[in-house]
């Protein structure tokens, strides 16, 4: 028998390596979904766009330039609040949705869920409000409830429904602290 001859065995041929622009890696990677936006980050972020009141070198405390500043302050947040609130109704209506995975479904009550309890926050916010209002027109607003002292513009601004002057607020505070911890 003669000999088989062997075949020369070729070395497999690598394939040729693919150049892939970087434009069309670019258009194969999905868009990144844009960020969620907070419709806000808190309530009392709403009442900010006003300006402050120019204090005037012996004007009395709290006349009529003052209390009118304050209740457009304090009736420009109620209005803000109250519009958030249509906002929320008209979201939750037209976002209800039953989803077939129980994932979603979830997802979307912890999202009401969230909402609804910073909307009852806001609800308890606007009855402060109403409280300052009527105290406003009482022409009690700005007295410290605890000592009787005038809280201060400044104050007042920064915390439109503040009831105590910062002295007694503090004290109130530590004594929360004591009494918790």
């Amino acid at each position: 028998m003669p000999a088989k001859k062997k075949a020369a065995v070729k070395p497999a041929k690598k394939p040729a390596a693919k150049t892939v622009s970087k434009a069309v890696v670019a258009k194969k990677t999905p868009p990144k979904p844009a960020p969620r936006k907070s419709p806000r980050s808190s309530a009392s972020d709403m009442f900010r766009g006003f300006t402050p009141y120019p204090l005037k070198k012996g004007e009395p405390y709290m006349n009529d330039a003052q209390r009118a500043h304050f209740k457009s302050i304090l009736f420009g947040w109620k209005r803000e609040l109250m519009e958030e609130v249509d906002r929320t109704v008209h979201h939750m209506q037209d976002e209800a949705a039953n989803f077939p995975d129980p994932n979603d479904r979830a997802t979307q009550e912890s999202e009401f869920s969230l909402e609804l309890r910073t909307r009852d926050r806001e609800r308890k916010l606007i009855k402060k409000i109403d409280e300052a209002l009527a105290n406003l027109e009482a022409g009690e607003y700005g007295f410290c409830d605890s000592c009787g002292v005038e809280i201060g513009i400044r104050r007042l601004e920064a915390r439109p429904t503040a009831t105590q002057c910062i002295d007694c607020k503090q004290l109130d505070e530590i004594r929360e602290k004591q009494m918790g911890g």
